[in-house]
């Protein structure tokens, strides 16, 4: 192989990354989401423009591809999408895997990936564990998509006198201009569309409605790093976009240490080790 291309991809969107054997970086690509659950064709669409972009007319053929994809452990993306795709070796695995070779390379430790999913994962020695990622219907916990859905509930009970109103709470009812318009929202919301909700709760911390998410979030997360946690604690790493929201939430509950690259850098890594 001449080249080799990470590839990280999920329900918001996908970069890729390509280098020669020396780790060159040759050409970068991002494109959109890669919803290997619900949408295969456009998954594999996405995944084929964004390593396109990185290949920039390069031959497939003659590329080492490492895939990270969210719902890679649960949608059997691993048998069925390498099969599909033209690169001359490729593995695909869960994003978990990704975001671990890249935040902690070799070293032991514990990673907390939250973004619009949520994944808890446990590195000692050649041995990872992973648990959570199970989605945005029935798991991620913590997760973007999770609290973006838990808030539109609270504010539908608001409605109903059952949990008290707030600024922010009136402030959705009139951004979606009644609570019937957040039912119908929420008939086709994807996880990214609920993640974007819960954009809002960050943006009104102080609010009560979103203190309340957000203390529930941070207690699924810091169960998840107690499950895996040995006699013996190990530092752990906040990764993804919600990552340093929950990092200063729990910065007393365990040592912390900052992730040695990100999930891209992981895919790459993995993809190098194909050769």
């Amino acid at each position: 192989m001449q080249f080799f291309l990470g590839l990280d991809g999920g329900g918001t969107g996908c970069r890729a990354v390509l280098t020669d054997a020396d780790g060159r970086v040759l050409g970068r690509g991002e494109g959109g989401p890669a919803n290997v659950m619900s949408d295969r064709e456009g998954a594999l669409a996405a995944i084929m423009d964004t390593a396109g972009q990185a290949l920039d007319g390069r031959a497939p053929a003659e590329v080492a591809a490492c895939l990270g994809l969210a719902g890679a452990n649960i949608s059997g993306a691993r048998n069925w999408l390498g099969p599909m795709l033209p690169f001359g070796r490729v593995k695909v695995v869960h994003d978990a895997v990704t975001a671990v070779a890249g935040a902690l390379g070799a070293a032991d430790g514990i990673v907390a990936a939250i973004g619009t999913g949520s994944v808890f994962s446990r590195q000692i020695g050649a041995e990872v564990a992973t648990i959570g990622g199970w989605g945005p219907i029935l798991g991620d916990e913590g997760s973007g998509a999770w609290m973006g859905r838990l808030f539109l509930s609270e504010v539908l009970r608001s409605v109903d006198g059952l949990a008290p109103a707030t600024a922010l709470t009136d402030l959705t009812l009139a951004r979606f201009e009644g609570p019937q318009a957040i039912v119908a929202f929420a008939r086709t919301a994807t996880g990214a569309d609920f993640a974007r909700e819960a954009r809002q709760l960050l943006e009104h911390a102080s609010d009560s409605a979103a203190e309340a998410v957000l203390a529930q979030a941070t207690s699924h997360i810091a169960a998840g790093i107690a499950r895996l946690q040995p006699a013996e604690p190990l530092p752990v790493t906040f990764t993804g976009g919600l990552g340093p929201i929950f990092a200063d939430r729990l910065f007393d509950r365990w040592s912390q240490r900052p992730a040695r690259g990100n999930p891209l850098d992981g895919a790459l890594r993995l993809a190098l080790e194909l050769a």
